[in-house]
């Protein structure tokens, strides 16, 4: 395990961002205590149905909210009432909207410090977003916008929680770039690549045949693109039309949680019983060739210089890009300066420059 300091990546320990906190299907009323960026947070919903997330420890004697199985108060079924959560010691009451305390069972007057940090969620595919960001600033760009989400000929993911793992996300961002561990660990021949980097966006287009996901062997498309630090989007068309999401958030300074999903077009524009596991099963597919760089990651030591050479993939630039979200929002633009540009590999052509390419480009805007 490394850190952020060791890196060398900026001021921040923590990247400015979006970041998944949780698969939305195991947010409940019971409380899913989870821990990021170095905090003990409860992530719950209210009676309304909306999620709230907020820190774990009761200001009145720093009890962990959410770690109880026992208190009478939770056996009651009193733990979330309305749009609150109590302590389970000594049942005070705090907000999921702004973390205040509004209820203490003994004391009529509540001490203007009684209050939980509250942080502002966002639920969308499945999964709860948080923004973060060392500054308090407001989100710099948005969430990933995915249109086949509500098209219902495409089959909707369920997330596959793959868990933590002790390597810093830089070198989880670093796969972007990187050719040469295709063929060796995803029996994938490349037969064009290109990294390119704009704004708060860095793409991997290749082409080429991919011996697990495409079936009859025949060349495969894949864009693939970081919106920000931390959400992953691989659009496959081979043969099947897919869409892998792939998602990280530190939960200490060099800690990882990984998520991974994949969203699949249905053969009917009504999916069958048929489309639907063979939805699931492409995901399988799809999680097991992530899986291979996931075991590479949680066995490996840091490397915080990469040895590389010209045939690589253009490790400095994308690394370059990433020191920005590591650096006060002004100096964003200084690393951007040094990184923007499209980059190939010695010996192999670059992405076409068709219809795809161009709709990758105008998303920079």
């Amino acid at each position: 395990m490394a850190t952020t300091a060791e890196y060398g990546l900026g001021q921040f320990t923590y990247p400015r961002g979006w970041f998944m906190v949780a698969d939305a299907e195991k947010v409940s009323k019971t409380p899913l205590n989870v821990r990021f960026f170095g905090r003990d947070m409860v992530i719950f919903r209210g009676e309304s149905g909306t999620p709230y997330m907020v820190s774990a420890y009761c200001p009145h004697m720093k009890t962990h909210i959410g770690r109880n199985t026992t208190s009478f108060l939770i056996q009651q079924g009193r733990h979330v009432e309305g749009e609150s959560i109590s302590c389970p010691y000594h049942a005070w009451r705090f907000s999921g909207r702004d973390g205040k305390c509004n209820h203490i069972p003994y004391f009529s007057v509540i001490p203007p410090e009684a209050k939980l940090d509250a942080f502002p969620i966002v639920e969308r595919y499945n999964a709860i977003f948080y923004w973060h960001d060392p500054e308090g600033g407001p989100p710099t760009y948005d969430l990933p916008v995915i249109k086949e989400w509500e098209d219902p000929q495409w089959v909707q993911w369920h997330f596959d929680d793959l868990g933590t793992m002790n390597l810093h996300p830089v070198e989880v961002v670093d796969n972007i770039c990187d050719i040469q561990h295709l063929h060796s660990i995803h029996a994938t021949t490349p037969e064009y690549f290109e990294t390119e980097i704009r704004g708060h966006r860095v793409w991997q287009r290749m082409g080429g045949r991919h011996e697990l996901l495409a079936v009859d062997q025949t060349a495969a498309d894949f864009n693939t693109w970081y919106t920000g630090p931390a959400i992953l989007i691989s659009r496959f068309v081979g043969d099947a039309q897919s869409m892998m999401f792939i998602t990280h958030t530190p939960v200490d300074d060099g800690v990882t949680y990984v998520w991974h999903a994949t969203l699949t077009k249905a053969a009917n524009p009504k999916p069958t019983e048929a489309d639907v596991k063979a939805a699931r099963d492409y995901q399988e597919l799809s999680r097991f060739a992530f899986a291979q760089d996931f075991e590479i990651w949680s066995n490996k030591q840091p490397c915080f210089q990469p040895m590389q050479l010209p045939t690589d993939g253009n490790f400095a630039k994308v690394r370059t890009w990433y020191r920005q979200w590591y650096n006060p929002r002004a100096e964003a633009d200084r690393y951007l300066n040094q990184s923007e540009g499209i980059y190939t590999i010695r010996g192999l052509p670059s992405a076409p420059d068709d219809e795809d390419r161009q709709r990758a480009l105008q998303m920079a805007d």
